[in-house]
């Protein structure tokens, strides 16, 4: 049988996709994150079917989990928060299905900063103004970031940063991007996006970390800072130009 990585989405739970609430209402095994995971999309699951919460659970408990499903016989949905492709600690779980024989497939799912940019209002590549996205998170009590990655060498790039499990230490990130983006970016923190719970902040660099701490918010936020958040004075996209050859592939 085979376990499903499915992405439940940022929150809402009418944002998971159509193929993983498929899948989901398919498999009489369900393992899914408490704290994150929506409980309305747990009435997805078929009747009788098998529900652990991993909240608690270790790696080992969880793979667990997941070969005594297959040796059962059971197709096993295996819920994540967002996107599996980031920041899902999915990686070391198929790694472990690798060595123990499981098959399993990957159903996508709204990545957090998607949701948190649909939140805002705004797309992220604006023509002329920044074309690229940096996804990433900072080093504190987790894993160690990899030699380049960190932000101070991230910002040299002055592309639109977007910074998951790091609201906590927003004193921090901004002391690091400063010197890189300067006082007057644009930047956002965007807490539980899709929830009816959402709360967006909007400011500059240099007045976020002051506006997130008088919000009360410590987690389940995304930071971004770029100057694609406020653009409003740029070219058009040559997509939909009427200089266009639409004649040519």
């Amino acid at each position: 049988m085979t376990v499903y990585f499915i992405g439940a989405g940022p929150g809402a739970a009418d944002l998971i996709t159509v193929r993983g609430a498929r899948v989901l209402a398919a498999s009489p095994v369900c393992l899914y994150a408490g704290s994150l995971v929506p409980r309305e999309l747990l009435a997805e699951c078929p009747p009788g079917a098998r529900l652990v919460d991993t909240a608690r659970l270790d790696l080992d408990q969880i793979v667990a989990e997941l070969v005594r499903a297959h040796k059962e016989g059971h197709d096993v949905a295996r819920l994540h928060s967002g996107d599996p492709s980031v920041f899902s600690a999915v990686a070391e779980q198929m790694r472990r299905l690798d060595a123990a024989g499981v098959p399993y497939e990957v159903v996508p799912g709204v990545p957090a900063f998607a949701a948190a940019a649909a939140a805002l209002k705004r797309e992220l590549t604006v023509p002329t103004v920044g074309q690229t996205v940096i996804l990433t998170r900072i080093a504190q009590q987790a894993t160690a970031m990899p030699e380049g990655e960190d932000l101070a060498t991230l910002g040299r790039s002055g592309a639109l940063i977007v910074l998951h499990l790091a609201v906590r230490y927003v004193d921090r990130v901004v002391g690091e991007l400063l010197p890189h983006y300067g006082a007057d970016c644009p930047a956002a923190v965007v807490a539980y996006a899709s929830r009816p719970e959402e709360l967006v902040i909007r400011g500059t660099l240099d007045e976020i970390a002051g506006k997130v701490k008088e919000a009360g918010v410590l987690r389940t936020a995304v930071i971004m800072v770029g100057r694609t958040l406020a653009a409003e004075h740029f070219r058009d996209s040559h997509l939909y130009s009427p200089d266009r050859d639409r004649h040519t592939c």
